[in-house]
């Protein structure tokens, strides 16, 4: 009927996973055509050749034209050209297609595409929404995340407090007895079984110092994003839908994940019911982003983690009693914090370990308790910072997401 057929060497290609040149049977959006050649004359969107019966979708209509001139198409990756943003389909809105373009430009943004930018022509209004603070936590050395993090958040009308993250590096052993600060008896990193880092102090207490100033303040609810997260399309809609039919569910929540790394990969979280989107977290890592309440920060201060610091994202899973290893928790007496994780996620890494770009703060510095002790841990090789791994389809929660449009059609652009 003129739809293609996907073989395995489809996802290699279409993700960069295997560059070059292919034969491929269509392409669309943007293409090079040697005018030169007699045979383009015969290339055509409209009207369709003659001979052609199937849908009228220009694809296919395209691709038809070019198979009838004897015109092979080819898909070239090697290098990376561009962004362009979906077309509009036959239900979508105007404030959709706007939508499209800034997701498009924050991706950009994200690939660390050197893009230039003319003066706003009018001052954007920016706001917090649904009542919430919103906090981004950033080290003052890296003011290239700070500027394009707030480039992407001012593109979504989104506005922040920057707070000035605690630099594990220069985080010296008087700053730790100052602060009372001891590991966990017995805590090893899972993956290298090597011990608390100064990065990974400075990561948790810039997380403290904010729930600290959520509980001083007496903030409802927080959100707190870290400066290396890329941005799901529509966040800012689906972020304000979601923590709407949670106040509407009137669910009393304490931790809502927006980003992380899922660890229990092999049973369906529980979905939250009368709230789509949302799902009761399992054991999870990072702290990409997260909203928190004013009894979640007191529940989390109150457990007096100084004395037996963890990495924060391993500290989390122990408040709301879900860590894997169990002496872990014998350490902290309360852990009923609630929470939850947005299903599927909102923001997610802009970089994954051995990806170009990718650099840790918290896994490259020196050991907690002696500062002239490197870690010998290679970051390239930290399966801690590595892509989501593969959820087993068995655990994919449905019931916690909405039905599937039946709009989808088998030529829609974002399929190919």
């Amino acid at each position: 009927q003129g739809y293609y057929k996907r073989t395995l060497d489809y996802p290699l290609i279409r993700e960069w996973k295997r560059t070059g040149c292919f034969a491929v049977p269509m392409i669309h959006s943007t293409f090079l055509i040697d005018l030169r050649k007699e045979a383009s004359t015969k290339l055509m969107f409209y009207p369709p050749h003659q001979d052609y019966t199937w849908s009228f979708d220009d694809i296919m209509v395209f691709a038809f034209s070019s198979r009838q001139a004897g015109i092979q198409m080819f898909i070239c990756n090697r290098e990376h050209y561009g962004f362009l943003p979906m077309p509009l389909k036959s239900h979508q809105t105007l404030q959709e297609e706007t939508e499209n373009f800034v997701h498009t430009l924050i991706e950009a943004m994200s690939n660390g595409s050197g893009l230039s930018f003319l003066p706003p022509s009018q001052t954007r209004r920016l706001m917090s929404f649904s009542s919430t603070q919103i906090f981004m936590i950033n080290l003052k050395r890296r003011k290239d995340r700070r500027d394009r993090m707030l480039r992407t958040l001012y593109e979504q009308e989104i506005a922040v407090k920057i707070v000035e993250a605690v630099d594990g590096k220069a985080l010296n052993t008087s700053q730790l007895k100052a602060l009372s600060i001891d590991m966990l008896p017995g805590y090893q990193d899972p993956y290298s079984s090597r011990p608390l880092t100064r990065g990974e102090i400075g990561c948790f207490l810039s997380h403290y110092y904010i729930w600290k100033e959520v509980v001083n303040r007496e903030l409802e609810k927080t959100l707190v994003i870290e400066d290396d997260v890329r941005f799901e399309h529509q966040f800012k809609r689906k972020l304000m839908k979601l923590m709407d039919d949670i106040e509407q569910a009137q669910l009393d929540w304490e931790l809502i994940y927006i980003g992380r790394k899922r660890m229990q990969v092999q049973q369906p979280e529980k979905a939250v019911p009368n709230v789509m989107n949302l799902v009761e977290a399992d054991y999870s890592y990072w702290t990409l982003g997260y909203a928190i309440s004013f009894q979640g920060a007191q529940k989390l201060i109150g457990a007096e983690p100084f004395s037996k610091m963890l990495p924060v994202d391993e500290f989390l899973p122990v408040m709301y009693n879900k860590h894997p290893v169990a002496k872990y928790m014998e350490y902290y007496e309360s852990r009923d914090l609630k929470a939850f994780s947005a299903e599927p996620l909102l923001v997610y890494p802009t970089h994954y370990t051995g990806q170009p770009g990718y650099l840790s703060d918290t896994e490259t510095s020196t050991i907690w308790d002696n500062e002239t002790v490197s870690t010998d841990w290679d970051r390239t090789h930290s399966w801690k910072s590595r892509q989501q791994g593969k959820i087993h389809t068995d655990a994919q929660n449905k019931d916690a997401l909405p039905p599937q449009s039946s709009l989808n059609t088998p030529s829609s652009r974002d399929e190919l």
